[in-house]
Order: C-alpha cells, then sequence, then structure tokens
C-alpha cells in the first residue's frame, strides 16, 4: 500500500512540475516567474529540510510535506464540481477537469494525437521511438510504462487484489475488473461504426474493424513449409500469429493435468480441460441445452434466431457457419481433393459426419471406434451407432404423417410412405367399373 501511495505520489509531484512548466508559458509577462523547471527540480533535490514523521521522507519545502502528510491522513481538498471526484493537490485537480473540458494541450508532432498532460504526451511518444526503459527483474520483459511493468510484476508475484463480486473472479488491474464487470451487466459501450456491433472493451472494437479494413498487420516471416520460401501469410491479431508460428516451431507449453494432451495457448487448454471436468459454462436459454465452448454455443443460438450469415454467390444457399458454406462451394466447383490412398477414390470434405475421406478409409482399416454400452456391437460412424441403440432404447422418432405410425429408422418411414403414395389396385378397379 506503501508503495503505491508512493508511485501516486511521484506522479503527482512529477504532474506539478509539469504545471509549473505550463505556467510559466502561459504566463512569460509575470517578473514573479523567473525560475525554470529545471532549477526548481535542482532545489527541490538539494534541499530537503522538512521530514515526514510518519514515514521519515524529506521535503524542500513545507507546500510538498503539507501534501504529502495528506496520503497518510487520507484528506483530499480539492474536489471536482463536475463529478465530486477528489484530490489531494490542486494542480491534480486541475489537469482531472479536463476530462470534462475536452481540453487537451499537449499534441504529438509525429501523428497528431492530442493528450491532457505532458506526462501522457510523454508516454505515448514511446510508441514512435520504440523506447521501452522499464525491464522487468524477473523475465526481462520492457515496457514503455512504468504502471505497466509493475502490473506485469503481480503475474510473477501472484497478486489479484481486485476481486468480482457476482462470480468471485479475481484480476491483477482495476482496469480488468471493470470489464470483466460488464460480462456481467451487458454493457457494450463500444461500437462499430461500419455494422453497428457492439463490444465490452476497446481492443476488441480494434480486432473488429480489421473485418471492414481487410488489414492483416501480423506477418509470419518463418513458414515455407517443404521448400525455403518464406510464409506471407498475414493474421488479424498478434496472438493468431503467435498460434500460427506455432506450427513452424511445433511449441505447446500448456499440458493438460488429465491426458498429457499438449496445447499451443492457455486458452485452448482450458478449453479443453472442459472434457475431463464436463463443464459446460455456456447455456441456451431458448431450450436448456449447455455447451463447453462460447463458439459451438453462438452456433446452435442460430438455430433458434434462424440466423444463416453465409451465403453462396453461386445459388444463394444460405447457412450457419463458414466452414459448411465452403464445404457447399465444391459442389459447384466439382472439386474434390481429398483422395483415398488406397483405392484412389476422391472426396469433397476431409471430415464430415456423412461423407469424408476419413470415414471412407475405415472401410480400409476395419477401424470401428464407436462401441455399443448395450450389446458390445461397434459401428465405423456415430451416426449408425446413435441408430442400432434405439433397438435397445426402442426409440421412434420418425413419425408418419399420415397415418402416425412410427419407425426407428428414417429409411424404414420412407418405404412405409409409399403405402400411401401407391394406388391399390382394387380402389382403381373399383374406380373404372
Amino acid at each position: 500500500m506503501e508503495e503505491k501511495e508512493e508511485r501516486e505520489e511521484l506522479s503527482e509531484v512529477k504532474e506539478e512540475s509539469e504545471e509549473l512548466s505550463e505556467v510559466k508559458e502561459e504566463s512569460e509577462e509575470l517578473s514573479e516567474v523567473k525560475e525554470t523547471k529545471k532549477t526548481f527540480l535542482k532545489k527541490r533535490r538539494a534541499k530537503k529540510s522538512f521530514t515526514c514523521t510518519q514515514c521519515g521522507k524529506s521535503f524542500s519545502d513545507t507546500y510538498n510535506l503539507d501534501a504529502h502528510m495528506r496520503i497518510h491522513t487520507g484528506e483530499k481538498p480539492f474536489s471536482c464540481n463536475q463529478c465530486g471526484k477528489s484530490f489531494t493537490r490542486s494542480v491534480s485537480l486541475k489537469i482531472h477537469m479536463r476530462i470534462h473540458t475536452g481540453e487537451k494541450p499537449f499534441t504529438c508532432d509525429q501523428c497528431g494525437k492530442t493528450f491532457t498532460c505532458a506526462s501522457h504526451l510523454k508516454e505515448h511518444l514511446r510508441v514512435h521511438t520504440k523506447e521501452k526503459p522499464h525491464s522487468c527483474s524477473v523475465c526481462g520483459k520492457s515496457f514503455s510504462r512504468l504502471d505497466s511493468l509493475h502490473e506485469h510484476q503481480k503475474i510473477h508475484t501472484g497478486v489479484r487484489e481486485y476481486m468480482c463480486f457476482e462470480c468471485e473472479k479475481t484480476f491483477i488491474t482495476a482496469n480488468s475488473l471493470k470489464v470483466h464487470m460488464r460480462i456481467h451487466t451487458g454493457e457494450k459501450p463500444f461500437s462499430c461504426d461500419q455494422c453497428g456491433k457492439t463490444f465490452i472493451c476497446a481492443s476488441a472494437l480494434k480486432k473488429h474493424l480489421r473485418v471492414h479494413t481487410k488489414e492483416k498487420p501480423h506477418s509470419c516471416s518463418v513458414c515455407g513449409k517443404s521448400f525455403s520460401l518464406l510464409c506471407e501469410k498475414t493474421f488479424i491479431t498478434a496472438d493468431k500469429l503467435k498460434r500460427h508460428e506455432s506450427i513452424h516451431t511445433g511449441e505447446k507449453p500448456y499440458k493438460c493435468s488429465h491426458c498429457d494432451k499438449r496445447f499451443i495457448d492457455s486458452s485452448s487448454l482450458k478449453r479443453h480441460t472442459r472434457v475431463h471436468t464436463g463443464e459446460k459454462p455456456y447455456a441456451c436459454d431458448q431450450c436448456g441445452k449447455s455447451f463447453s465452448q462460447s463458439a459451438h454455443f453462438k452456433e446452435h443460438m442460430r438455430i433458434h434466431t434462424g440466423e444463416k450469415s453465409f451465403t453462396c454467390d453461386q445459388c444463394g444457399k444460405t447457412f450457419l457457419r463458414a466452414s459448411h458454406l465452403k464445404t457447399h462451394l465444391t459442389v459447384h466447383t466439382k472439386e474434390k481433393p481429398h483422395s483415398c490412398s488406397v483405392c484412389g477414390k476422391s472426396f469433397s470434405r476431409l471430415y464430415s459426419l456423412l461423407n469424408s475421406l476419413k470415414l471412407h478409409q475405415r472401410i480400409h482399416t476395419g477401424e470401428k471406434p464407436y462401441k455399443c454400452s448395450h450389446c458390445d456391437k461397434r459401428f465405423s460412424r456415430s451416426s449408425s451407432l446413435k441408430a442400432h441403440e434405439r433397438i435397445h432404447s426402442r426409440e421412434k422418432p420418425h413419425t408418419c404423417d399420415q397415418c402416425g405410425k412410427s419407425f426407428s429408422f428414417k429409411t424404414h418411414l420412407k418405404r412405409h410412405m409409399k403405402i400411401h403414395t401407391v394406388e391399390k389396385p382394387d380402389q382403381h378397379s373399383l374406380r373404372s367399373q
């Protein structure tokens, strides 16, 4: 806590010195402003005769000592008349007021971006200079801002002081908690001006905008597959690039504690772990069905909404998933890129529940991975197992809409329907008489 207060104090002192610089620029004609910022700071360091009785820290004048003492007393006498926020120093209040007035007097000469205070401009300039002066003593990672380093160091110390009272999840920073709380409140303050889609944080909106701009700023410099050529594949986000690069390095640092399976990132491991725990945190409020992954949940919800956002430009047919559209397009192109190495038969799909190369190969290998829990009979397809188990359960999901008779298999219903559609001979002979 004391370290945090000391950082706040240093920040305020820095802002005060910057404010002094501002005052000088605005009031150069006033004769009483004679000392430069450099002289002011030099005197502050040289003369420290006023000491805090609480922590022993020394100051060059009573003004700064009095301001410092407010850290111990908790006194914040300078209040904003717009939002009520209070400050220990008047200069901090003055800088804060710019949030309400919209004043941003400090402009970047590289890109034109404006800021409310000089320290923010100074930090921003490191984006252009690539300067990262603050390094972690544990892992060596560097940062352009000191507060970013302090936040990063909590990863090593394990300190997660901010807790959500809704779900008890803990966070390293207050901002992370603030963003997380929007999951519970449903607040999505960041809106896309292209399509109207909303997001809980600015970074998510920034990533989304690349869908419209087609920008892919992260390029793989490795690849080449079995050739010496460089991979020019590009990615929308840095984490997707990192995931792609693991193809080249083979690195999978995240190991499952249940089955020794390894993953390239922590999120993939987390999703996989739900296979073992049975956790399905995403529940449909329409039918109660639960899912282990948010992507599967979102796809499922389209069944209820009827949304089919992927349209074939050849025939106009719409699909729930992009992968389904991609597979469908092979109907028009007649493309069958997946060939069986045993018999040469070609398929448009590598994986599919109905017709694919992987399913076909089981004919040659004799593999039957799906076993009946009632009679030990095995099947090469999950759909065949599901249909077989209806013999044991006596389930008859296929019902004739003409007479109400039910069947275990769709093929049996189709065969039965011919009774209703084919005209009986005796009825025909009666009509002709």
